[in-house]
């Protein structure tokens, strides 16, 4: 029974992984160990289960269908195994967790997650890897990563999603050149914007549905150099107000209401399902979103 759940647990890995090297890692295993388990497995389910392609190990249909149906299950196992075995305590336990976050995430979600991380269970490392957001559902099912943080809504049943963060959407300038109040008071003002899909569309679709679009002299692809734009000229962003609040911190930066309505798609928190998740991963994504709840002002926090 035991050697059974073993040679799953590494199909499984390899799955998750697409690699020998790194699911031995993850397993506490050697390579040729994984190696064999896995000539075993084709031996045992008469099919290659993966093929290699470069240094990526490819699962066949055969495989797919086996992850389907094998990894919740045997998720609950090892959950109901480990809660046998011990209490989770997060201060004595090492490896790495994966969260996936856009530059704009990064800036402005990164230092709370880390520093909460740091205070709770200093042994653990932290991995940030880019918001892909056409491959993130099947990374979080895969475990690949453990959380992500997007405002695109994932409409996936294999997915647990909390909403955490409702966007107030504000003008900001350098200090020496505020903004009028109103309407006319962006009419003859320049803008810089964030092109692709690292911006927010619907902030550039204002400015072009109010006629501004010849208003608009920069185009950049994320949010790291906006602030320091601002700092140096007399140019105008529309940003996330928590964003611009964390720059006004150590720049000389004013905020003003917008002069229309935009859409303010809430940022959710994103997990595989609550039966699919480790110990560890159910741990985290506790202190994730309490950390990020406790640190958001009180008019753009969910605590639903």
């Amino acid at each position: 029974m035991t050697e059974d759940l073993n040679s799953l647990r590494t199909l499984l890995m390899l799955y998750e992984t697409r690699s020998v090297t790194v699911a031995a890692e993850r397993l506490s295993v050697s390579q040729p160990t994984v190696s064999y388990t896995l000539s075993r497995l084709r031996r045992r389910f008469g099919d290659d289960l993966f093929r290699r392609e470069g240094n990526t190990l490819v699962p066949t249909s055969r495989a797919r269908r086996l992850y389907d149906a094998l990894h919740e299950p045997l998720s609950r196992v090892e959950q109901v195994a480990s809660q046998a075995s011990s209490a989770f305590d997060p201060a004595l336990v090492g490896g790495e967790v994966v969260l996936a976050l856009s530059s704009l995430g990064e800036i402005t979600w990164l230092p709370i997650i880390f520093g909460a991380l740091e205070r709770s269970a200093p042994t653990m490392r932290l991995r940030v890897t880019p918001l892909d957001i056409d491959a993130v559902e099947d990374d979080l099912v895969r475990g690949t990563v453990d959380l992500a943080i997007t405002m695109t809504v994932l409409p996936s049943a294999r997915l647990w999603r909390q909403p955490f963060y409702d966007p107030e959407y504000v003008a900001v300038t350098h200090a020496d050149h505020p903004l009028e109040p109103g309407e006319e008071g962006v009419r003859d003002r320049r803008f810089v914007v964030v092109a692709g899909r690292e911006g927010h569309v619907f902030l550039r679709d204002a400015l072009y549905e109010h006629g501004l679009a010849e208003r608009v002299v920069l185009s950049v692809h994320g949010y790291a150099a906006v602030p320091h734009v601002l700092e140096t000229t007399d140019l105008v962003a529309l940003l996330p107000r928590y964003f611009a609040e964390v720059h006004r911190r150590y720049l000389p930066l004013v905020v003003s209401p917008l002069p229309w309505q935009v859409p303010n798609p809430r940022t959710a928190l994103y997990s595989r399902r609550e039966e699919s998740l480790s110990p560890a991963q159910s741990w985290l994504r506790t202190l994730v979103l309490d950390a990020l709840r406790a640190d958001l002002p009180q008019y753009e926090r969910l605590d639903r």
